[in-house]
């Protein structure tokens, strides 16, 4: 005897950009590649061939569309996240749970002549922010409650200095030489968890949250950068723990945070054949970036109710 344990679909890379047009002429964009799966009473269309409960994918993407149009939360992408969610579990009575993905696409003012352009843009870097919002009305559509995780992916840093790897196991299978200046580079993914309160979970309370996700993801990127830059590292772990502590206590709305940081290895070639001294750290200023294999740090930082960080 075997049963469904997990029925799930929508619609994945909707590609959306939005223009809002403000009455001085200023332009704002966005531009999102959103994912939208729904779960509920859809059993029977994997079990008997019935696609009665199905809403189609396309009418999803439809949806994610007008949306995109009609919404006042389009350019905050957790809130539209969240209307998003309300729409397919209120809208239909089968459905009872939807998980929005939104990642957000970079596009910065141009600077002319010192002031931001007012409707001229660049992609000024790859780093990317995201929000996974899942909204869950399975104890019914009067009890909606929703959870949301934010955050950065893809930005890619380095420091020159101010990095060192020491005092770390040294057994026989150890061939790594410790170092006390070497070059610091990673792509950073940092996740963070935002509570949502169940008692304003209505499309029509989504103003009054009380939430600002734009200043708290303005925080986590500041913070990263900032500890990044002038701590002084005696490890990857060492410094995103910094990082962890002070995005927390900056902001009473973050429950939870992670960090993700593959190592982007610098290698200094020996180029002693020549006459060249290039290895020990003093000397190097030649170096052959490697992809991989790439070191892996991760950690996840709590706040306790009791805590004071």
């Amino acid at each position: 005897m075997v049963h469904l344990e997990l029925a799930k679909y929508g619609k994945d890379k909707v590609r959306i950009f939005r223009i809002v047009r403000r009455a001085d002429g200023t332009h704002d964009v966005a531009e999102y590649i959103v994912r939208c799966l729904v779960e509920g009473d859809i059993s029977r269309a994997w079990t008997h061939s019935d696609n009665t409960s199905i809403v189609a994918t396309d009418s999803i993407k439809n949806t994610v569309n007008v949306f995109a149009k009609r919404s006042p939360h389009v350019l905050q992408p957790e809130t539209f996240a969240l209307e998003l969610g309300l729409h397919f579990v209120t809208t239909y009575s089968h459905l009872h749970k939807c998980s929005v993905d939104i990642t957000q696409l970079k596009w910065s003012r141009i600077s002319c002549q010192g002031k931001p352009h007012k409707h001229s843009f660049v992609r000024n870097g790859d780093d990317k922010r995201f929000t996974s919002v899942v909204v869950d009305a399975t104890k019914g559509k009067n009890q909606i409650t929703a959870t949301c995780q934010s955050g950065i992916k893809d930005l890619l840093v380095l420091k020159s200095t101010a990095s060192s790897f020491e005092n770390y196991v040294f057994d026989q299978y150890t061939t790594l030489k410790p170092v006390d200046d070497r070059i610091f580079s990673t792509a950073v993914e940092c996740t963070y968890t935002i509570p949502i309160p169940s008692s304003s979970l209505t499309a029509a309370a989504l103003p009054r949250l009380g939430i600002d996700f734009d200043a708290i993801w303005q925080s986590a990127e500041a913070t990263t950068l900032e500890i990044f830059a002038t701590h002084n590292s005696a490890s990857v772990q060492a410094t995103m723990y910094l990082m962890c502590e002070k995005v927390l206590k900056d902001n009473a709305a973050v429950s939870e945070i992670g960090y993700e940081l593959p190592n982007k290895h610098y290698i200094a070639p020996d180029l002693s054949y020549i006459g060249l001294k290039n290895t020990d750290p003093k000397d190097a200023e030649v170096f052959t970036p490697v992809d991989a294999p790439a070191g892996l740090i991760i950690a996840n930082v709590r706040r306790e109710a009791k805590a004071k960080i």
